[in-house]
Parts: structure tokens; sequence; C-alpha cells
């Protein structure tokens, strides 16, 4: 299974002899599955199934998901309303035998408001069945493209967090290979320290001295475990990024521990080019946590 995002969006339109429509699905990034769905009035049969789909093929994100319908054909019928009929037929007869009127037409009733309704026709179980069966196979197409946008950016964010490791062990490396971290470099910084305290013709080192203190910062200063621990996270990532399943959760720990060795790293400096190492470090983590967060 390739890098998957949480980022995509899909539709695709559909329709049957009485009705239209399409899907749209959007997804963002979320911390697990979270399926919200606006169907049309009518279309409960398709619910449950739609979520179940859903759950199938996808792990994590913020899904939104939106059915629209609209009916080619008409779903409504003109009937006639029996009692207002009867009431105009009644004074039309009473009107024509005091007045002499002429008999009422049909049209003429016909024409009269309130005489004829329109009524909403509903369509039969089984037209209303056909539609939620022809609708859940365009899901599953919808489904297939919102996969393939998701998959599509999680290559596009897979080759970012492999680049970003690849900085990674490259600073790594660059504080391992530091000279200021020997006790020899330490050394020679304390001389300087102390030279801008005293005369440098008044004072006079213990040589012995000063290399056993060298030795003891360099011990407090020491790196060592803190870059085994990066060089070792660099590789569980790497090794993450081939997986068959789902990452992103694990790879979220990871940015985490990552940052934790960062900060240990720079707190412990005791050169400004290794501190300037550090922080660029702890940049290049952060920028790659953020790409982590849309990861599926």
């Amino acid at each position: 299974m390739a890098v998957m995002s949480m980022t995509g969006f899909a539709r695709v339109d559909g329709a049957d002899d009485g009705a239209s429509w399409f899907w749209e699905l959007r997804s963002v990034n979320g911390r697990g599955l979270d399926v919200r769905l606006r169907l049309p009035p009518g279309s409960e049969q398709v619910e449950l199934p739609t979520r179940e789909r859903v759950a199938k093929r996808l792990t994590r994100g913020n899904v939104n998901i939106q059915l629209n319908q609209r009916r080619t054909v008409s779903g409504s019928a003109i009937v006639v309303n029996e009692d207002a009929l009867s009431q105009i037929w009644v004074v039309a007869k009473d009107l024509q035998e005091r007045l002499g009127a002429s008999a009422p037409t049909v049209d003429g009733l016909l024409s009269l408001r309130g005489v004829l309704d329109t009524v909403e026709v509903e369509e039969s179980e089984e037209v209303v069945k056909a539609r939620a069966v022809a609708q859940l196979s365009e899901l599953e197409r919808a489904l297939d493209a919102l996969v393939d946008a998701r998959a599509g950016e999680g290559r596009r964010l897979g080759d970012i967090v492999k680049e970003q490791l690849n900085r990674i062990s490259e600073l790594v490396e660059a504080v391992a290979v530091s000279p200021a971290r020997s006790p020899a470099v330490i050394g020679e910084r304390l001389k300087e320290q102390i030279r801008r305290l005293v005369d440098e013709k008044a004072a006079s080192f213990d040589e012995a001295r000063l290399h056993q203190e060298a030795v003891l910062l360099a011990a407090k200063a020491d790196v060592e475990e803190e870059l085994q621990r990066l060089r070792g996270h660099v590789a569980a990532a790497r090794e993450l990024l081939s997986a068959e399943d789902a990452i992103g959760r694990r790879l979220d720990f990871l940015t985490q521990e990552f940052n934790r060795e960062a900060n240990t790293l720079c707190s412990k400096s005791n050169d400004a080019g290794v501190t300037k190492l550090g922080l660029e470090l702890k940049s290049t983590i952060e920028q790659m946590r953020e790409q982590v967060q849309n990861i599926e």
C-alpha cells in the first residue's frame, strides 16, 4: 500500500428514467474517520450502506458526502377537487334557474380557481429501491475516484517526507562529525574564556586541571545517544513509508520523538555551530510533522 493522503475530492453523476443525481465527496485530515452525510429527503435507504462502504475504504479523515437528486419526470398529477366542484355546481344551477342563465360548461367550471388541484405522486417502492441500488453503485465509483485522488496526493507527500528525512540524516551526521564536540576544542574554548577574565600575563594555567574540566564538560554536552536515537528514528520512518497499511498515526508519534531528541541536542549544545545545526534540525522536523498530519 502506497502512502495515502487524507485530502481528496470526487464527483460522479448518475440517472435513471425518473431522476438524475450526483455524488460529491470531499475529505480532509482528521484524527479518526468522521463521515458527514447530506442526503435528499426519501434517501434513507442509502444512508447506512453509504457509511459502511466508506468505512471499508478509508481509515482516517473528515469525509463530507453529499447526494444531490433532481426529478427528471414530473412527479405531480392534476386532480379535480370534488368538494369545490359540487359547491360551484349548486351555485351555478341556482343562478340558471333564477336568472335564466345558460348552463355551465365543463371548460368554464374547470377554469375556476380551486376546482383543479396539483398533487405529488409518490413513486412505487420498487422504483425507490432500484434507484437506491443504482445510487450505491455510483457511490462505489465515487469512492474509487476519491481513493485515487488521495493516493496521488499521498505520493507527493511521501516524496516530500523522504526528502525531509534525507535532510535530517545529513544534519545528524554534520553534528556527529563537528570538531566542537572534542575535549581538545572545548579546552581551547575554556582557555579563551579565562583569558578574557584575567590578565594573560598574570594567569597561569593548570593544563592538567583544564583538560580534566574540558573532559567533564564534553561528557555533559555529549549528544551521542541523541544522535543514535535520531538515526534510529530516520530508519523507522523510512520503513514506515514502505509499509502496507495506514501509517499516519505512527508517523505522527515518530515526529514527536524526533522533536524530543532535537530539543535535547540543542539544550546540550556548547557550540554555536552545533546549535545552528540543531535549530535547522528542529525546523526540518516541524516541516515534516506538518506533512505527516495529512497522511492517512
